[in-house]
């Protein structure tokens, strides 16, 4: 499969840029970058063109990979799905359930994964068959605080992630954690602490309750990511994972390219993205209005 790679910043050279030049069923063929002397450097090291142009790397491609900011990756992502071309999304796909839902619409004719990325980790995917397999579940609480505006991190450089905060950024792994355990999401009530810390009580349809606090902010010495699951069968502590992005985002192609060829959809394809976007949404609104925000069965 043609993979053209849309960005240019640290997670396109970890992961993504990598994975795809290293993997068997793949044809890594070009670049796209906001800034052209970025996309020639990326696309120089792997010996692939640097386009200009997005459609005319989409026109060249089966498949289309993005590392871009949200906002810019939702037009790209919808343009590619109306070519026909699959797709392999970073999270969150958008910033707007609007637009999420529309891309998600779009979308259903091509194979397409989101990379959440712990998602694709073997140590969690076998942890999270075991707690679905398991059942009766009533809570989870989920700490995911990061410390990422230090010198030496090179994601505190990202004017989106500055801006949104960690509720957009690590609010979509927490939410990713969750859902497949607990199932939808009715009910979203948040606030907010300092600097840019978000806390979320998730009512599920399940009538399962979650509490998710996130940040990317946070005090270097308050950072940590614990996850737990509670219920009948006591607690049971979600596993860490190894941190190897490459090799996860190699895993996100391999779903990729079973469910272009007909085998089942990921269960993070662009719909369950979709979710996650609108849950995220809601939760900001909450936050913004001091109340709880039911979403819609």
């Amino acid at each position: 499969m043609r993979f053209g790679l849309f960005g240019t910043g640290p997670w396109a050279h970890f992961a993504h840029a990598p994975a795809l030049a290293a993997h068997s069923g793949v044809e890594f063929a070009g670049v796209w970058g906001r800034d052209p002397e970025k996309a020639a450097a990326l696309a120089g090291r792997y010996d692939v063109p640097a386009y200009s142009d997005v459609d005319a790397l989409i026109d060249q491609v089966d498949a289309v990979a993005i590392a871009l900011p949200p906002d810019v990756q939702a037009p790209i992502a919808l343009r590619a799905a109306r070519a026909g071309r699959h797709l392999l999304l970073d999270k969150p796909i958008a910033l707007r359930a609007q637009d999420a839902e529309e891309l998600a619409a779009a979308a259903t004719d091509v194979a397409s994964v989101v990379f959440f990325t712990r998602r694709f980790t073997p140590e969690l995917d076998g942890f999270l068959t075991e707690a679905v397999a398991t059942g009766g579940w009533s809570e989870a609480r989920v700490d995911h605080l990061g410390s990422i505006f230090v010198p030496d991190n090179p994601f505190g450089a990202s004017p989106w992630r500055r801006e949104r905060g960690g509720l957009w950024d690590v609010g979509p792994h927490a939410l990713a954690l969750v859902l497949p355990v607990l199932g939808p999401v009715t009910e979203v009530t948040g606030v907010a602490g300092d600097r840019d810390l978000s806390h979320l009580l998730l009512k599920h349809a399940s009538g399962a309750v979650s509490r998710l606090t996130l940040a990317v902010d946070a005090p270097p010495a308050a950072a940590r990511e614990e996850a737990v699951l509670a219920g009948d069968a006591g607690l049971l502590t979600v596993p860490r994972g190894e941190w190897a992005p490459a090799e996860a985002f190699g895993r996100a192609v391999d779903q990729l390219l079973a469910a272009a060829a007909g085998g089942p959809a990921s269960a993070c394809d662009v719909r369950f993205g979709a979710q996650v976007t609108v849950i995220l949404a809601a939760a900001e609104r909450a936050i913004a209005e001091g109340r709880t925000i039911t979403l819609p069965s």
